[in-house]
């Protein structure tokens, strides 16, 4: 009788905790999910969608950054003092300085971009940003890669290139006369892939070098990045300008606020994701997520893709999740050449705000 008892606890005990994690899971998938695609579809709204009856397109790209930086500075600024944590740097403030750098030439390609190529396009690129990572990652923390890591790559890479190089003949941007400007958009694209490359080392680099907590870098980061972006609008005299755009324009203000929130969001949701289930279900659900976002981009905006850019999806989209296949596969390497710890993977992405 005893043992039927133990026994009855124990199996409503494992019934609570695997419905506790089945809620965490929703959480997490329903966070990223949601922010994310939201912050994405905001993107393309803000940069390529004209405003008021004049049709004015809001061209400030580095206002945006800086609106998102001081959002995500005072809330883990916030998070940092609720939880009692340390405010003081961890490590040199040039340190954090050159990831804030790195990252607002990151978001600021990333939003010119889109005034050339889009948001499917850009989206799709991103997937590309492996061999960046694995090329930093040789220079910076001497690492050392497999060869599928190569070939994987290689396979988005040319998915990635396809799908750009193969637009379908009515995609118009509102920044140039004809079709997409593939010329300007892929060197901002690159720009991008270059920077995100060198933002995601570093941060490892940091991680691994300091006994440093995420909020920690993220306030540092960011409070850094407010600073330097403030200070490029103040000197290309955008920052007016763009203040007196949000305020003759309310609709562009209330989504530039709800772009900030949600990208701030998105990094706690990202953070929480990780250290409750690991990298392997983080970069899935980042997979899925790129692939809604792009479905729903071509829906809401009407971008028609070409039957060339299905093929170039289909290559990228399978890459990655035979990717996310072969890693939920136990490895026979020692603990040494593992290449897949957290964010040291060419394909992880750290969670800080682009």
């Amino acid at each position: 009788m005893t043992i039927a008892i133990a026994g009855m606890a124990d199996s409503l005990l494992s019934g609570g905790v695997k419905e506790n994690k089945l809620w965490k899971g929703v959480l997490a998938v329903a966070g990223i999910m949601t922010t994310l695609v939201i912050y994405g579809l905001l993107q393309e709204k803000i940069m390529r969608v004209p405003y008021g009856s004049n049709k004015e397109f809001f061209k400030y790209s580095l206002f945006l950054v800086f609106c998102n930086r001081i959002t995500t500075s005072a809330v883990s600024a916030a998070a940092l003092v609720a939880s009692k944590k340390a405010l003081n740097p961890v490590a040199p403030v040039y340190k954090y300085c050159l990831i804030s750098i790195s990252n607002i030439l990151t978001t600021t390609c990333q939003y010119e971009a889109l005034k050339y190529v889009s948001f499917p396009v850009q989206t799709l690129a991103k997937c590309a940003k492996m061999i960046p990572v694995m090329v930093w990652g040789t220079i910076i923390m001497q690492k050392r890669y497999k060869g599928m890591d190569y070939f994987l790559a290689l396979l988005v890479t040319l998915g990635c290139s396809i799908f750009i190089l193969f637009p379908a003949g009515n995609e118009i941007s509102p920044y140039s006369r004809g079709r997409e400007n593939t010329v300007w958009g892929v060197s901002l694209m690159l720009g991008y892939l270059g920077f995100d490359g060198f933002t995601s080392t570093f941060q490892d680099k940091l991680f691994k070098g300091y006994d440093m907590e995420i909020h920690n870098q993220i306030f540092y980061t960011t409070l850094c990045s407010c600073i330097l972006s403030l200070t490029g609008l103040v000197l290309q005299g955008h920052l007016l300008p763009a203040i007196d755009f949000v305020f003759r324009h309310n609709d562009c203000f209330y989504d530039i606020a709800l772009l900030s929130t949600v990208a701030t969001a998105s990094q706690f949701f990202i953070s929480y994701t990780i250290r409750t289930f690991g990298a392997l279900t983080f970069a899935a659900i980042m997979t899925t997520r790129q692939l809604v976002s792009i479905v729903l981009s071509c829906v809401w905006f009407a971008h028609p893709l070409s039957w060339e850019q299905w093929i170039g999806a289909v290559i990228v989209f399978g890459s990655l999740y035979a990717r996310n296949l072969l890693k939920s596969t136990p490895s026979k390497l020692p603990p040494s050449e593992h290449t897949q710890n957290g964010a040291s993977s060419p394909y992880e992405a750290k969670p800080l705000m682009q």
